[in-house]
């Protein structure tokens, strides 16, 4: 078993945790409900960024501290001109994002897999970040809430493009413009989720899937994750091309040789990444 390493970031407004492959990134606001602030941001981004940078990591969990997921944005920092435009650039207003630096795009390049352990509310911005994990597991007093288009606001962290693609036009059409708010076990209905659990078997469940994850071989893992990604926007001939281009150099691999002698020797591979 490897030792946990935890990367302390500036005010702790989001905790960063490595061990057994998995790595657990907390919202730490719990005070607000874990509702974003610009320097949470900046802190989710990087945190996101070292994961997938780090080849020990298999697997990422996403959740947050205290009585929810995400409450949406730091609404009282807004109001206070504190909030995300002073932390993500400086006080200067922008015309365009930096791509590569917001935790909707990142979450989306991502190639290591990410379990949202959905702990409590996730409404508005958090619903959305939600909604970029590849796995959501929410434990039974957690909801998501699409309350933009109550507040004037439409879902500006990629709820837009999400929902039609998990769960169909029309779903996605009455939940964005009624600004519901769905129960677990309606998420799960609705296609939003994987499975509801009792809250308190919420992380152990979370740390089992991360597990079965991170015990596959993480070069193919993170392969079928690029494939998956892309086939959402290409014909089906060419995104057939496509796996067979990304599994030869698969073929070659170290990991591939183990699971195979694994399986005929009836045992558990121990795969690399190599």
């Amino acid at each position: 078993m490897s030792q946990a390493k935890a990367v302390e970031t500036e005010a702790q407004e989001v905790l960063y945790e490595v061990a057994d492959h998995v790595a657990t990134i907390t919202l730490n606001a719990p005070e607000r409900m874990n509702t974003i602030s610009g320097p949470m941001l900046n802190q989710l981004t990087k945190c996101l960024q070292q994961a997938d940078a780090d080849p020990e990591v298999r697997c990422v969990i996403l959740t947050g501290a205290g009585r929810a997921f995400c409450a949406g944005l730091d609404l009282r920092a807004q109001t206070q001109g504190a909030g995300l435009s002073i932390g993500s650039s400086g006080g200067v207003t922008s015309t365009s994002l930096d791509l590569k630096n917001t935790p909707p795009t990142v979450l989306q390049e991502m190639e290591t897999p990410v379990i949202c352990a959905v702990n409590g509310g996730a409404a508005g911005y958090g619903m959305d970040t939600a909604l970029g994990c590849d796995i959501r597991i929410m434990g039974k007093s957690a909801k998501l809430a699409a309350a933009f288009c109550k507040r004037g606001l439409v879902p500006e962290s990629g709820g837009t493009w999400y929902l039609p693609r998990l769960i169909g036009w029309s779903r996605a059409a009455e939940l964005i413009f009624t600004g519901r708010t769905l129960n677990a076990e309606e998420s799960v209905a609705w296609g939003l989720a994987s499975e509801v659990v009792a809250d308190e078997e919420l992380m152990p469940r979370a740390r089992a899937v991360a597990a079965e994850i991170a015990g596959n071989a993480p070069l193919a893992v993170r392969a079928a994750k690029r494939m998956m990604r892309m086939g959402l926007n290409e014909p089906f001939p060419e995104h057939v091309h496509h796996v067979y281009l990304q599994l030869l150099p698969l073929m070659r691999t170290e990991d591939v040789k183990e699971g195979m002698m694994a399986f005929m020797e009836k045992r558990q591979p121990n795969f690399k990444g190599k």
